[in-house]
């Protein structure tokens, strides 16, 4: 039954996004994000729904009249060439059957995520993609918060199985970078109810965030929980769901818990951080050899023969950096963190921009919370292979907009003034003088 209405439901939306391109958007990121297929048993487990979509979309947007112009910015540029680069590195791998379907799923990604800016360039649009993002993972929060409540935190928050959030280490990380978008939800909302349901979806996903267990997606919290209050509106309420979420927290878990976060300091004893070790003396020692690294899927037993420390500790790279460092050489890194750099500084652009205009304080408070975003998945990323997250390059989408939103209202209020400073004579041609001749 589940995925007979599931199909009904995104077949359904198939009519209304040949209508409007941008409901493709938000529907793609709706099944990427949350992978409701994977929630079903029969039919649908294994349907390309992400596919039907993007394609009915890529449809509608060559049909459609509506302008469609890609915001080319220092990200979006950036962006181009790394995945340029991941393709020339694809070409050259190491293991190249199974460099090129990882490339190919890379490549759909971006696709949309450039369909994503072309279509989402006004205020609504932006936070109809911002609510369907947080709505798509805070389901699994809120479903994720109360089942640790409810079992003392014995067992692990995870995802759904073969997506992108199936573990316990992916899905803490999304739930921490879904936190911030929550908060901006609450700050863009008048109704006193949908507020409410907002905090408490907040306090659910930080709640399922620690039941996953991942230690990585502690120390994103701890970071981002720091950053989160810097950059709120608000302190005194961020800082009361804070220390709530860390009472519930701290009388919730169970001691195994305690034990296992304690870990992190015996990173020397413990054989999870140095295999991970392990795994980012291949990758380094991969890049130094190989100027193009070792393309995707490189993480394999015969690179750590010739490269690791310990040959026979195989392990993923547990890491973003590292990841994109052993796949894609030194050029790959160096591009991937230009990216995250170009990102924050636009994002800091529109805030700086936008914070004392009234009309633009949405895009000043949406930036600042995809900063915190970012500072999740920096921090967690550090100890988690999400290198190709689509969260991530959502988030980028979502601050390249916004920066060419409030550039353009920041064209047509200076074009307003200069119209209203011109002197009368210059703004409308005089009648002609009767009996000139």
């Amino acid at each position: 039954m589940r995925d007979i209405v599931l199909t009904l439901v995104i077949f359904g939306t198939l009519p209304f996004i040949l209508w409007r391109p941008h409901i493709g958007v938000l529907v793609w990121t709706w099944i990427g994000f949350m992978n409701p297929h994977r929630l079903t048993w029969g039919f649908a487990y294994d349907m390309q729904f992400a596919l039907i979509v993007a394609l009915v979309t890529l449809v509608s947007v060559l049909i459609s009249r509506e302008p469609k112009k890609v915001p080319w910015t220092g990200a979006t540029i950036i962006l181009l060439f790394f995945i340029v680069w991941m393709l020339i590195t694809t070409i050259f791998s190491i293991y190249p059957v199974l460099a090129w379907p990882h490339m190919e799923k890379v490549a759909k990604i971006q696709l949309m995520i450039f369909v994503t800016l072309m279509l989402m360039q006004s205020k609504e649009r932006i936070d109809q993609l911002v609510w369907v993002m947080a709505l798509s993972i805070a389901f699994y929060g809120v479903k994720g918060g109360i089942f640790t409540i409810l079992n003392g935190g014995v067992y692990h928050v995870r995802g759904p199985e073969n997506s992108f959030i199936g573990g316990d280490n992916e899905m803490g990380l999304a739930l921490i970078m879904t936190i911030p978008l929550l908060r901006y939800m609450q700050l863009s909302t008048s109704k006193v109810w949908l507020r409410a349901g907002v905090t408490a979806a907040m306090v659910l996903t930080a709640i399922a965030a620690v039941g996953s267990q991942s230690r990585g997606a502690m120390l994103g919290i701890a970071a981002m929980g720091v950053f989160l209050w810097l950059k709120s509106r608000n302190k005194i309420f961020t800082g009361l769901i804070g220390v709530v979420a860390t009472v519930l927290i701290l009388a919730i878990m169970p001691p195994q818990w305690f034990d296992r976060m304690a870990a992190i300091q015996n990173y020397d004893t413990d054989t999870s951080p140095l295999g991970r070790i392990n795994a980012w003396y291949m990758a380094f020692n991969l890049a130094k050899d190989r100027f193009l690294g070792g393309g995707f899927d490189a993480f394999q037993p015969g690179m750590f023969a010739i490269y690791a420390p310990s040959p026979e500790d195989v392990h993923d790279s547990h890491s973003i950096y590292f990841e994109v460092l052993g796949e894609h050489g030194f050029v790959g890194l160096a591009l991937f963190l230009l990216l995250g750099l170009a990102t924050w500084r636009a994002a800091s652009w529109v805030i700086k921009r936008a914070r004392s205009d009234p009309a633009r304080r949405w895009a000043a408070d949406l930036a600042a919370m995809v900063q915190v975003s970012l500072v999740g998945y920096a921090s967690s990323g550090a100890f988690l292979g999400l290198a190709y997250f689509d969260y991530y390059y959502t988030l980028i989408a979502v601050i390249v907009l916004c920066k060419t939103v409030v550039g353009a209202t920041k064209e047509a209020h200076g074009a307003q003034s200069e119209a209203t400073r011109m002197p009368q004579a210059m703004r409308r041609p005089s009648a002609a003088t009767p009996g000139a001749g």
